[in-house]
């Protein structure tokens, strides 16, 4: 089916969804993607599914749900499945208990790829609800967003990492801090639509578990499949734009060459090639891409390439297990990074640096990172949205909070404040 008005045939069909309980929406906003096979794919209703609320045998169930179905299927992986993948655990607090892992056969399943709308999974009567689904948003109620750690804190503990770094203990270490409003009630789509219009990226997204809500404008993709192929772009590096097109370029061409920008990327570019080498045939972990610089709304990001061929004799997700969670938000080396991670931080990641994707029959696969990305609770009106940096000895403390107000700066503009 031809789609003449795109943008209101999304608005349409996320209205459409967002009626089941379950849904997940991804959108590349036509950001050019060599590996996407998507611009908009939107997925509705349970058909069968699975979900694990703690960690101990999530990736293994995944395989068992996987093979029995060869089926599509969308699904969310929470940070805290680290304590499956390595002898880790999660302490901090959590007041938005999303399951650490959540998988469901679509009953219905769309996608878009130009302007052509293909009807994957169900009837075709379901392509005519969707055109004469109604599009009507409520009300957001004034917000008091507040953030877990005062600046003062922040800086502190920054300092505080930075003095294991200086011991040996690690390179880098990715610290994040929470900001949150309690007494929340807002309309997840207008928020969502808000978000998209502010800071549209490639992998954004809507991911629906009954009274839970991811909205995302997420920038980076953790791993893909694509035949034998996999396929990481971790992002690390980060400048604000500029004011005018002269100062944009130079700061564009000043993250290009920012010593400091690089030693962090090229620490993670590392981590991610030696998490895919766990998969793959000897000698095929290639960097295809390395200190890329693209341009979103807020930001200017640093992001590399880096593929893999996966060995035939290892499950695909025995490969997104081994290379989970993504190394662009835990450090380096991964597991004294995610040890100090859950030390330092104030509260527990849950979904935040997870991902969120979806599987085809045939075993390829697709999940982003879910960063810049708003979490929100309806049952307790708690919202959420958490960002981070990366820590290095050179880092200074009070630069790398000011990067996390700018790449907040969307996510409170969408909440209306």
């Amino acid at each position: 089916m031809k789609v003449r008005d795109l943008h209101s045939f999304k608005q349409q069909a996320l209205h459409w969804a967002a009626t089941f309980d379950a849904c997940c929406c991804f959108d590349s906003n036509n950001y050019p993607d060599r590996y996407g096979r998507f611009d908009f794919l939107i997925a509705a209703g349970i058909d069968d599914g699975m979900e694990c609320k703690s960690s101990g045998n999530a990736f293994e169930s995944l395989k068992s749900f996987y093979n029995d179905k060869k089926n599509w299927m969308f699904g969310l992986m929470g940070y805290d499945l680290k304590n499956e993948v390595e002898q880790l655990h999660s302490d901090n607090s959590d007041n938005l208990g999303f399951p650490e892992m959540f998988f469901f056969v679509p009953k219905y399943l769309l996608s878009v790829k130009g302007d052509e709308a293909t009807l994957i999974i169900g009837e075709p009567y379901i392509l005519d609800a969707i055109q004469k689904q109604k599009v009507r948003y409520g009300e957001n109620s004034p917000l008091n967003i507040q953030s877990r750690i005062p600046k003062g804190t922040y800086i502190k503990t920054v300092e505080e990492l930075q003095q294991h770094i200086l011991r040996g203990d690690i390179y880098e270490v990715n610290f994040c801090q929470e900001f949150f409003a309690k007494n929340a009630q807002i309309d997840p789509l207008f928020v969502l639509k808000k978000l998209n219009e502010i800071s549209p990226t490639p992998f954004s997204g809507f991911f629906k578990i009954r009274d839970q809500y991811i909205l995302s404008a997420s920038p980076e993709r953790f791993l893909c499949k694509r035949h034998s192929q996999l396929i990481s772009q971790p992002i690390k590096g980060t400048a604000k734009r500029g004011l005018d097109p002269q100062e944009d370029e130079l700061i564009k061409a000043g993250l290009k060459q920012d010593t400091k920008e690089q030693a962090e990327n090229v620490m993670i570019v590392d981590l991610v090639r030696n998490d895919l080498t766990r998969s793959a045939i000897k000698g095929s972990v290639k960097v295809e891409e390395l200190f890329g610089i693209y341009g979103f709304p807020q930001v200017y990001q640093m992001i590399s390439t880096i593929s893999a061929e996966l060995r035939p004799e290892v499950h695909f997700i025995d490969a997104i297990r081994n290379a989970f969670p993504m190394g662009s938000m835990t450090g380096a080396p991964k597991i004294k990074a995610m040890e100090l991670i859950e030390q330092f931080e104030f509260s527990k990641r849950g979904a935040y640096s997870g991902a969120f994707g979806y599987i085809s029959p045939e075993g390829d696969f697709d999940f982003n990172v879910i960063i810049r990305s708003i979490l929100y609770q309806a049952n307790t009106q708690y919202v959420s949205f958490q960002v981070g940096g990366a820590i290095t000895y050179a880092a200074n403390a009070a630069a790398e909070y000011e990067e996390c107000m700018l790449k907040a700066s969307a996510m409170i503009k969408a909440l209306g404040n």
